[in-house]
């Protein structure tokens, strides 16, 4: 394997930089004073400066006017969202792209492809299940009727399903299969009730009852929903190394400039050492988010599956910014709790990524199935 970065995906990563330059991670109300949602769109105007900057088309192949990038780029992208907690669902719509590019119906990536790398379409996707806690693809149904399926069940806590023109709702049909769903909104026996994040965004709850798809928009594909899964948890990876690695950085520049006792108290044993501990865990999430998202982009074989990959890193990802942000506050001191200060938001948007996609138990759980059925010599 070879970690150095390509000229393309670097430069999709200044790129990165030079639009979320300006960005300020309190453009918002604080979480914290505010019992809904913080707003009640995502940031359009970040939104437009990404579509002008070819960052929405990155997974996307010339003809839809993509970048024909991979995943390795699409996370040094997300990586550098993350820094600025950007309002954008960036993760979801690359992500859902990039599936319907793959595997859907030629009539579905025209109608939708074009327009979503140029940032006229939103695309999400519902990946939670019922709970949060259970396999999404067990949350729906799907049965044929004729030339088309018909959905039923819900999915719970959608990031971006209010902004959402079109969202892939995972479901599974009687013989055991795992289908993804084109769902429009406001698609007819499709509704939608509010839910908040710990980041006081926006979600939904997706309820379908008897909602009829036609069979273009229906994507049945062996190995899509789960290369889709191991893409956005990877994303989410990619999401929380951002996080954390700001998070350091404002608690190196903050525990350099507080003096106690006549020196600052960066020069104390007990802070550099907690200090360097969550520099390990940042290095430890780094090298296992590329170790995933080169599996993803490469199709490299290996020992397990890249879904192993995936799991490693999102248990280090979940544990490590964690443990980032917590010691981050502690070193702030009561200053970390002020509202007018922004680390309290980063520790509310690391909770909603350390639970995104299942927590470091669920997928301990699911690195130890995949050990269980591919023993390692």
């Amino acid at each position: 394997m070879d970690f150095t970065f390509t000229e393309e995906q670097q430069a999709a990563a200044e790129a990165a930089k030079g639009v979320f330059a300006g960005v300020a991670p309190d453009a918002v109300p604080s979480p914290a004073l505010t019992p809904g949602a913080v707003a009640d769109a995502c940031d359009r105007a970040l939104w437009a400066r990404l579509a002008d900057a070819d960052l929405l088309s990155l997974l996307l192949d010339a003809r839809y006017g993509g970048a024909g990038l991979d995943a390795i780029a699409l996370c040094l992208v997300l990586r550098e969202s993350a820094k600025v907690l950007a309002r954008v669902p960036l993760l979801e719509s690359s992500a859902a792209a990039a599936v319907i590019q793959a595997h859907g119906a030629e009539e579905a990536r025209s109608a939708l492809l074009a327009r979503a790398g140029r940032g006229e379409l939103v695309l999400t996707v519902a990946a939670h299940g019922r709970t949060g806690h259970d396999p999404a693809e067990l949350a729906v149904t799907a049965r044929q009727d004729g030339d088309t399926w018909v959905l039923d069940g819900a999915q719970t806590a959608v990031p971006w399903a209010y902004d959402a023109d079109v969202t892939v709702v995972p479901a599974h049909t009687g013989s055991g299969r795992t289908l993804l769903a084109l769902v429009p909104r406001g698609h007819q026996g499709v509704d939608l009730a509010e839910q908040f994040s710990t980041s006081g965004e926006r979600l939904g709850e997706l309820r379908l009852q008897s909602a009829r798809l036609a069979a273009r928009d229906v994507i049945d594909a062996d190995g899509a929903w789960e290369w889709l899964r191991d893409l956005l948890a990877t994303g989410t990876c990619a999401l929380a190394l951002g996080l954390g690695e700001r998070v350091l950085r404002m608690t190196g520049q903050y525990t350099s400039e507080r003096e106690q006792f006549g020196f600052p108290i960066a020069t104390f044993q007990a802070v550099a050492v907690q200090a360097a501990d969550r520099y390990i865990d940042l290095r430890a999430m780094e090298a296992t988010l590329w170790q995933a998202a080169w599996r993803l982009a490469t199709g490299a074989p290996g020992a397990l599956p890249a879904s192993g990959d995936v799991a490693v890193a999102k248990i280090w990802a979940a544990e490590g910014v964690r443990r980032v942000v917590q010691t981050a506050q502690h070193l702030h001191g009561g200053f970390g709790a002020d509202v007018d200060y922004p680390l309290h938001r980063y520790h509310a948007w690391a909770k909603h990524l350390e639970l995104s996609l299942g927590p470091a138990a669920a997928h301990e759980e699911a690195l130890g199935d995949l050990l269980a059925a591919h023993p390692l010599a």
